[in-house]
Parts: structure tokens; sequence; C-alpha cells
């Protein structure tokens, strides 16, 4: 099975954990693109998502889901994303989409945070993928700084700028031994947005596509 029907496969296994009648959130990515697809199959049944970006947000009204601001939804049952990284704690490196920050808002605003991955994703320590950091413009330099100084080699994402008008800086060579205390750490640099790191709030349950089939793995 090829790493794109993998992400097929995960994409439709995570079409189980959405309620009927419920305002769903979606995030972004390759993957989720699969799944967004596949709710096009069920969308009699779903009045609207959150989206967490502007290029999901696209596809949503494309397949004919209506969009939906998080201002106007109280709580979201269930949030289906994708990863960058993933460790067995369910915790993630996400924000090579560059929607890191979207994307942490509404998995926070959820019970459920689906994730949704091919195999090659789950690693043993999170770190091998660069991890995205959003930053204020004028900040860049200094939060770099900062970022080396915690161990890292942050380098600036040319050409790119996220839906909230910031850019990214993507900090290399980090040994991420305690994802929660990093994460901690990067949000307190004056200038940072937000990070990649999804540890204090990870994922619930994580579905693996692999040449076997799906593997499912929970908190």
């Amino acid at each position: 099975m090829s790493a794109d029907a993998q992400k097929k496969a995960v994409a439709e296994a995570a079409l189980h954990y959405v309620p009927p009648d419920e305002i769903l959130g979606v995030g972004t990515g390759s993957t989720v693109n699969h799944f967004i697809r596949a709710l096009a199959s069920m969308r009699d049944r779903i009045p609207g998502a959150v989206s967490s970006s502007e290029a999901s947000s696209s596809l949503l009204e494309e397949v004919g889901i209506p969009v939906v601001s998080l201002n106007e939804v109280h709580e979201l049952s269930v949030y289906v994303d994708g990863a960058d990284e993933a460790n067995r704690h369910l915790q993630l490196i996400k924000g090579g989409g560059a929607a890191l920050t979207r994307e942490k808002i509404v998995a926070a605003a959820s019970r459920r945070f689906v994730c949704i991955a091919d195999e090659s994703k789950l690693v043993g320590a999170l770190g091998g993928f660069p991890l995205p950091v959003e930053v204020i413009p004028m900040a860049r330099s200094y939060v770099a700084r900062q970022l080396s100084r915690l161990g890292g080699r942050p380098v600036y994402r040319q050409g790119v700028v996220t839906d909230n008008g910031n850019v990214i800086l993507d900090v290399h060579d980090l040994e991420i031994n305690e994802p929660i205390r990093l994460e901690q750490a990067i949000n307190n640099i004056a200038g940072v947005v937000c990070n990649g790191l999804f540890a204090m709030r990870p994922a619930d349950v994580l579905l693996l596509g692999s040449p076997g089939g799906v593997q499912t793995l929970e908190r």
C-alpha cells in the first residue's frame, strides 16, 4: 500500500469518529484533504465545520460542507487533524503546513482530538521533524536567538506568511526529551505566537495507516 493509499485509509477510518448532526473541527494537510473528501459522503449529516486554515475551508466548501466560525460554537466534540510526527504518548509535532496556531486553538476547543497519519510519522522521540514556531514578524531575529539558547537551530521559512499574517521559524536539531516543558518554554518567549508542539494538549486517538491496514492508538 502506497503512502497516499495509507493516508486515504486512515482518513476513511476517521469517519467512524464523526458524530452525526454536530459541528466538526477539521485540520489541515494532505491527509486531512483525503478526510474532507471522504466527508462528502455524509455531508447531509454535518451541519458545519470549524476549519484550521483557509485551504481547508476552501475544500470544505467545495464538497458542500458549510464553514463555521469557532466564535459561533461553544465546544466541539471532535477535531480531526494530521501530524508531522507523533510519539506513543500521542504528543505531536505539527505545523508543516504553517497552520499550527489555528490548529492548536481548534484542538483546545475540542473534547476529542483524532489524529490521522501514515505509520512513518510515529517516532520514538519527537524532534526529527523541525519544530515550527509562528512568530510576530518584528520579533523574528530576537526569537531566533532565544531558540538557539534552547539548543535548536532556527531557520526562517522563506516566502511563507501564515493565515494570521506571521512568519515561521523551523527549529532543527532539538532534543525533545520533555515535550511539555519545551512547549511552555517556547511559548514564554516574547514574540512567539505559537509553537508546533502538541504536548499539553496531545491527541486522544491516533490512527496510523500501514501496509497491513489502520492501527489505532489511544491515550
